[in-house]
């Protein structure tokens, strides 16, 4: 029960440090307040307390508390596992989404997405093309591939709004984790024509292949960024001790 307390004393708090009810700096509601606010002991908040400093959220300070150090400049984060429409409810500038393409392929069609996703040539997949606008100008293609199998319900409809959403409250799936892989690749003709004449004619590319907690894999996704926006920003601390 513990776990599940301190568990929701950390989602609480890093939602509204991420939503910026704290900002950089700040110092959190004392250990004695928060025991009062969530009604638990000492020892859960102390454990919520520190699982916010492992993920970079808090740094703890002797005298002063546990002061904010979250940087919010990342716009799309590459390091967690987190669905573009989730990353969108964080941020004051919206895009919007765009399906260009919903088509079943064989899977024989793409060598490295029967690889990822272990299929056999004869099974089938979904193809996904959608392009994130901003103010009328594409700046992420995001190409995904699901097999068909799993997702025989996916639509346009679902594919503007959120997978994630679809595959975990109305398939009853859970999302795990995910590998990923970043380059940079100069633009094939597709994205000259989804992006448009861009300079320089780059972009930062993504690949992640993502898991259910069973650990099959479900989705081989190709997130293509405009090279001169895209910034990797992510939290590394060093443990001390054994």
């Amino acid at each position: 029960m513990n776990l599940n307390k301190y568990n929701h004393i950390y989602q609480v708090l890093s939602s509204d440090i991420a939503e910026g009810k704290y900002n950089k700096g700040d110092v959190l509601p004392s250990e004695h307040t928060l025991v009062s606010m969530f009604d638990v002991s000492r020892e859960t908040v102390r454990k919520a307390l520190n699982l916010l400093q492992e993920n970079g959220y808090i740094q703890k300070m002797k005298g002063k508390g546990s002061v904010v150090i979250y940087n919010p400049s990342m716009d799309f984060t590459v390091s967690h596992l987190t669905s573009f429409k989730e990353i969108q409810q964080l941020k004051t500038k919206q895009y919007s989404t765009k399906v260009v393409e919903l088509k079943q392929y064989p899977a024989e069609d793409f060598p490295r997405v029967i690889e990822a996703l272990k299929l056999q040539p004869e099974e089938r997949v979904w193809r996904l093309i959608r392009q994130r606008r901003f103010e009328d100008r594409t700046h992420i293609v995001d190409i995904d591939y699901f097999i068909v199998e799993m997702m025989p319900g996916l639509n346009e409809k679902i594919a503007g709004d959120s997978i994630y959403e679809y595959i975990e409250k109305r398939m009853g799936l859970t999302i795990a984790y995910s590998h990923k892989e970043i380059t940079f690749e100069p633009m094939n003709e597709q994205d000259l024509e989804l992006f448009g004449n861009v300079i320089p004619p780059y972009t930062a590319t993504v690949r992640s292949i993502v898991h259910l907690n069973d650990a099959r894999p479900f989705q081989f996704n190709v997130s293509k960024h405009l090279a001169n926006e895209f910034k990797f920003v992510d939290f590394s601390r060093r443990f001390h001790g054994e």
